[in-house]
C-alpha cells in the first residue's frame, strides 16, 4: 500500500437529520452527526489504512470543533494544519427520503470559518510536503469568490508540488449564490487537476459540456457517456482521467449503481448494484470518491478501482450519517460476490 498522504479540502458542517425516515421535526429529536463531503473521502481513505490528512478552517475555541476534531483523530486522519480563526460551524438538515418522497437538504452555512477563509491563510507547501494526491470538490468555490480563489491557489500549489489532484465536480445549484456560475469557476479549477469524478449532471451543469443526456430522467443513456467523457479529455488535456457514476433512480429508496471511467486509452464500465432499500445516499458520491483514489493508488488497474469505487459506495448506501464506515476488506468480500447480506457468524 502506498504511505504517501492524501490530502483533502473543503467544509465541515454538522449534520442534523430526524430520526429515522421522518419529517423535519415531526419529533423534537434530531441526530446530530458531521458531514462534507472531502471530509467524507478522508474518512474513507483512512478507514483502508491509507494516509489522510484534512484541511479547512473552523472557529476557534469552539466545543463544536473540538468534538469534530477528536472524532477525525480517533479515524486516524491528520488535522494538524486546520485552520482556527472567525466564523462559525456551519449547519446541513438531511430528511432522508424514501419510495416516492425524495431526500431533502436545507443548509445552514453562511459566515462558517471556511467562507470567510482566503488566499494565504494555508501552508500548502508545509502541507503537501509528503502527499502524493490532493483532493477538492465544487462545493468550496461555490460559498463564496474567496473560497473559488483559494480552491485555485490550492490546486495550483498541489500542482506545484508535483501532487496529483482530483476534483469531484458536485455542482450543487442552491449553492452558487455571490455573482460567478459554475461554469465560469470550475473551468478554471479544471485546469490544474489530474483526474475528474462526477455523475450524470455535474460535467454538464458545471463544466457546460453537453453530450445529449437527460439527466433528469433517472435512466441511463449508457451510450452517451463515453462521447461525455471523450469531450471532457479533449477540453482538458491536463485531465487523466474521468470516472462518472451512473445512478439509475427508480425511487428514493430503489437506486442502481454502476460508473463508467475512460482514461484516454479505454473506456470501462464497473459492475451494477440493484440497492432496493436505500438507508441514506446522502455521502456515496464521497464514497466512491474515496474507493477510486484507494484504488488508484493501490491497486494496479483502472477496472480494479472503478470496482472498489462503486462497490464501496454501494454499501456505504446502507448506513445513515455521511461517512462510509467500511474496511478496504469488506469492500473487497462485496466485489468478490459476498452481497447477499446472510448473518456473519
Amino acid at each position: 500500500m502506498s504511505q504517501k498522504t492524501v490530502v483533502t479540502f473543503g467544509e465541515i458542517m454538522l449534520r442534523l437529520a430526524p430520526p429515522g425516515f421522518e419529517r423535519f421535526l415531526t419529533s423534537p429529536l434530531m441526530q446530530a452527526t458531521f458531514g462534507g463531503g472531502e471530509a467524507n473521502v478522508a474518512v474513507s481513505l483512512a478507514n483502508y489504512g491509507q494516509p489522510a490528512r484534512y484541511i479547512t478552517a473552523l472557529p476557534a475555541n469552539n466545543p463544536i470543533t473540538d468534538a469534530f476534531l477528536y472524532q477525525m483523530r480517533g479515524f486516524g486522519i491528520d488535522v494538524s494544519h486546520i485552520k482556527p480563526g472567525a466564523g462559525r460551524f456551519g449547519i446541513y438538515f438531511v430528511e432522508s427520503g424514501a419510495n416516492q418522497r425524495p431526500s431533502k437538504v436545507t443548509y445552514d452555512r453562511a459566515n462558517s470559518s471556511i467562507a470567510m477563509a482566503k488566499p494565504g491563510d494555508f501552508d500548502w507547501k508545509a502541507i503537501f510536503s509528503d502527499a502524493a494526491w490532493f483532493h477538492v470538490t465544487g462545493i468550496t468555490p461555490a460559498l463564496t469568490q474567496s473560497c473559488a480563489d483559494l480552491t485555485i491557489e490550492s490546486v495550483q500549489a498541489a500542482r506545484a508540488a508535483g501532487v496529483a489532484v482530483s476534483v469531484d465536480l458536485n455542482y450543487r445549484k442552491n449553492l452558487w449564490k455571490y455573482g460567478k456560475s459554475s461554469k465560469e469557476v470550475m473551468s478554471e479549477v479544471t485546469k490544474y487537476v489530474d483526474y475528474v469524478i462526477a455523475n450524470e449532471e455535474d460535467v454538464q451543469k458545471a463544466l457546460g459540456i453537453e453530450a445529449g443526456v437527460n439527466v433528469e430522467s433517472g435512466k441511463l443513456e449508457s451510450d452517451k457517456y463515453q462521447a461525455l467523457a471523450e469531450r471532457v479529455l479533449a477540453t482538458y488535456p491536463n485531465v487523466k482521467a474521468i470516472a462518472i457514476t451512473l445512478r439509475e433512480s427508480f425511487s428514493a429508496s430503489h437506486n442502481g449503481w454502476s460508473a463508467c471511467l475512460h482514461n484516454g486509452q479505454e473506456f470501462i464500465l464497473s459492475s451494477r448494484y440493484d440497492i432496493t432499500h436505500i438507508v441514506d445516499r446522502v455521502g456515496g458520491g464521497d464514497a466512491f470518491g474515496g474507493g477510486l483514489i484507494y484504488g488508484l493508488l493501490n491497486l494496479g488497474t483502472a477496472q480494479a478501482a472503478l470496482e472498489f469505487a462503486v462497490a464501496a459506495s454501494c454499501l456505504k448506501h446502507s448506513i445513515p450519517g455521511d461517512f462510509n464506515r467500511f474496511t478496504k476488506a469488506e469492500v473487497e468480500a462485496l466485489i468478490k460476490g459476498g452481497g447477499s447480506g446472510r448473518v456473519q457468524r
